[in-house]
């Protein structure tokens, strides 16, 4: 069987590598069934194509199976690429995985697709689907899948799987587009997560969260409880990684990096040792931080923390749980950790977010910019607001930079926070050694 596994053609309103690592990780875990002949896997969502070329892939591919990613901020394109698939590879079976169907499945019935992956990881949801094929019963029930017989959609059999961390194929990076990452990084000013000037290899080390934020997706589609890479196999594969390409800094992809600390100081013991030590970065809560910690990773080459801060807008607080309450003085000591470790602080704040308001957004914005942390804001958005019924532009604007409710007051000043002008730009790039194979040296 030929699969293609694709993110299609769109514009993006923010760019997050780790966000597409699953298109990746998808690929590979599908190139282990017995059933697949040849897996292809395209980033196309990255300002890196055009229509043609995706007419050509399609028409030329004889794919059995077109497996594409969905994403709260992927749906323009949506429907054109499975006019295209249809029109130029109509034997094709359709199915669609990603953060928005795990959320809103029933959205994506109006496509006409064959199968949605509704619930549990990606992988075990695509490659249920693939085998069903495989076995001749296309329309059977399947864990975490919805599957169309005719006009009729037959509900997921039960709950998706979840892999074991052992069990996840990590993204091979000879198949990523980074020069096309690298240039949606290269403005500061739009506030993207990435590190200008420098190429990032992503690892993605944990799924699961326990925290479980109201307006967060994270536990909704992967679980409560973490899951977490072995310190080995995190090494390895940085280590492998490295030799294959020129990579520059690593950016751990996890909900909240440092919720097992002994997990995170015995890597830093690792890149201590050698003989892998790279510049890194992750992301976590103030709550899972304390000043022996960031030390500890301020000198095993961490250049960038960054933590939900949310809001310090007392106020706020209701709408979020306890470990995110954070009161200034402790995020004014964590802002001093961070400058004596030799570390960039990046405070994710939620614009918007109920008993809070323009006046309280600012004061936070203050706050964090006078202890000199990076100010990186995000549109308050209720996902679970979402109906199947809604259009694709009333989708569009679940991406966490509009308000979400076009017919909501206006903004009183709220957009301001993310589409004014920004004059503060990180300069952590200049702690991160260039690498030689892209420095000319």
């Amino acid at each position: 069987m030929r699969v293609l596994v694709i993110w299609p053609p769109h514009v993006p309103s923010y760019f997050n590598a780790g966000h597409h690592t699953p298109l990746y990780m998808t690929a590979g875990h599908l190139r282990r069934l017995p059933s697949v002949e040849r897996v292809d896997v395209r980033d196309a969502g990255v300002l890196n194509t055009h229509w043609k070329a995706i007419g050509d892939l399609l028409y030329q591919g004889r794919y059995d199976v077109i497996a594409m990613m969905n994403d709260f901020d992927a749906v323009d394109g949506f429907e054109r690429f499975t006019a295209y698939a249809r029109e130029l590879s109509p034997d094709s079976r359709l199915l669609t995985f990603g953060r928005l169907s795990s959320m809103n499945p029933g959205f994506f019935q109006r496509y006409g697709l064959d199968a949605i992956v509704c619930s549990g990881d990606y992988e075990p949801g695509v490659a249920h689907y693939i085998e069903s094929l495989a076995a001749g019963t296309p329309h059977a029930a399947l864990p975490g899948v919805a599957v169309r017989d005719g006009e009729r959609w037959e509900p997921p059999s039960r709950d998706g799987d979840s892999l074991a961390p052992e069990a996840w194929t990590l993204p091979e990076v000879r198949e990523i587009p980074y020069e096309h990452y690298d240039r949606l990084y290269a403005r500061d000013e739009d506030k993207f997560c990435g590190i200008p000037f420098r190429r990032e290899l992503v690892v993605p080390v944990a799924r699961g969260c326990p925290i479980g934020c109201e307006f967060c997706e994270v536990h909704e589609i992967f679980g409560l409880r973490e899951r977490r890479l072995s310190v080995d196999a995190t090494v390895a594969y940085i280590e492998e990684s490295l030799r294959a390409l020129a990579f520059e800094y690593v950016s751990f992809y996890a909900p909240t990096f440092t919720l097992d600390k002994r997990w995170v100081r015995e890597l830093c013991a690792r890149f201590l040792a050698g003989p892998v030590s790279p510049r890194w970065k992750c992301a976590t809560t103030v709550h899972h931080l304390d000043a022996d910690l960031v030390a500890t990773m301020g000198g095993a080459g961490c250049v960038r923390i960054s933590v939900g801060l949310e809001t310090l807008e007392p106020d706020g607080h209701g709408s979020l749980p306890r470990a995110k309450r954070i009161e200034e003085e402790r995020f004014r000591e964590l802002a001093e950790q961070c400058t004596r470790a030799g570390i960039e602080l990046n405070a994710f704040v939620i614009i918007g977010l109920p008993g809070t308001g323009p006046e309280g957004a600012l004061r936070t914005r203050k706050l964090v910019e006078q202890v000199g942390a990076r100010f990186r804001p995000t549109m308050y958005t209720r996902l679970h607001d979402m109906t199947p019924s809604m259009t694709p532009l009333q989708i569009s604007r679940y991406n966490r930079h509009l308000i979400a409710d076009s017919s909501q007051a206006p903004d009183d000043g709220l957009y301001d926070f993310l589409f004014g002008r920004e004059s503060r730009v990180t300069s952590v790039h200049e702690r991160i050694p260039t690498a030689a194979a892209r420095s000319g040296a």
